[in-house]
Formats: structure tokens, C-alpha cells, sequence
């Protein structure tokens, strides 16, 4: 029997819309969807699992469990303000350097990439992270700066004093901001 078989797989999917559901069927009660997300775990492959203390086995999770649906920023200057993410079941988690804004952002600036808030590390060292929903992404879009990471000119947002890229620059712009990264 291989150690894939002797894990317990409960009937709970996770949707890309951040829809729970309990054998095919939504969960719909919030208290009890904040119930099951406060035992949610990850290990070392990456799989998701429900830990409660009478039970665990791994679920499917189609892309990551949460959705940040909700932006606030406070202060009034790009380097000190901060920005705070409301996820789909009213976590908050601001950024920082213990949930930073994870993005594939050294594309070419016309691909698409989609940002993620790190907001707990699950037992196995594993991110568990929330998709920044498109809303949240054009508010993120409009508090973008030029900035420069690793030498590379890029577009991104300023939260605790730290610096998140979000997409490269296009590169007919990369030549008027030559100087952002010397």
C-alpha cells in the first residue's frame, strides 16, 4: 500500500472562487467556514489538510484556499503607509515582512500575473496564502510606483517601509527610469 493510499482524503473542495465545498455541496455558513480554515493545514508536498482533534486527512484545494477581497492602506506617503488585505473569511493580514505580496512579477510587463498574500506558514514549511482578487488588484495597480529590486526596474507598492514588486516595467519606460536602479 503506497502512503498515498494510507492518507485519509475528507470530502471537502476548495474552489478557485474561494467557494468551500462539503461533498459537492457549499458550505455557506461563515462561523463554520472560519472553523475549518482555522485547521487548515499544509506539509512538506504542498498538500492542504483539515486537522481537527479527532480527525485529519487532506482535501482538494484547486488553487489556494482564500481570497483577499478587501484593501485598506493608511498614511499618506508611499513609504510609510500601510497596506492591510481582508480575506474572504475576514482575516486581516497587512504587509510586511511576515506576509508579504509573492508575485511571478519579472515577466514580460504585458503577461498576466497574479499576486498572493503570504499569511501563515503551515506545519510542513509551506506557504498558505490568500490570491489577490482583481478588485483588490487594480486598488493595488493604483498605489504602484516605479521601484527596483535586484537590479531590475518594476512596478510596485510600498507597505511598512518595505518595497512589493508587482510586474516589470514596460520596456519602453525602463529607458526613461535607467536611473531608479543604480
Amino acid at each position: 500500500m503506497s502512503e498515498d493510499e494510507m492518507v485519509l482524503h475528507l470530502p471537502f473542495h476548495i474552489r478557485r472562487d474561494g467557494t468551500w465545498l462539503y461533498r459537492g455541496t457549499p458550505i455557506r455558513r461563515k462561523a463554520m467556514l472560519c472553523l475549518f480554515a482555522s485547521c487548515l493545514d499544509r506539509d512538506r508536498q504542498g498538500r492542504y489538510w483539515l486537522r481537527t482533534p479527532t480527525e485529519a486527512g487532506v482535501i482538494q484545494v484547486d488553487d489556494v484556499p482564500f481570497l483577499a477581497v478587501e484593501l485598506d492602506f493608511r498614511g499618506c506617503s508611499e513609504k510609510t503607509q500601510t497596506l492591510c488585505l481582508r480575506t474572504n473569511l475576514d482575516e486581516v493580514f497587512c504587509v510586511d515582512a511576515e506576509h508579504p505580496l509573492l508575485c511571478d512579477w519579472d515577466r514580460p510587463a504585458d503577461g498576466a500575473t497574479v499576486p498572493y498574500i503570504h499569511m501563515r506558514t503551515g506545519a510542513g514549511g509551506q506557504p498558505i496564502l490568500a490570491r489577490i482578487s482583481r478588485a483588490v488588484l487594480f486598488e493595488l495597480a493604483a498605489l504602484a510606483v516605479p521601484g527596483c529590486v535586484g537590479g531590475e526596474p518594476c512596478m510596485g507598492v510600498w507597505s511598512h517601509g518595505m518595497f512589493f514588486p508587482l510586474s516589470r516595467l514596460p520596456d519602453e519606460t525602463v529607458d526613461d527610469l535607467e536611473e531608479l536602479c543604480v
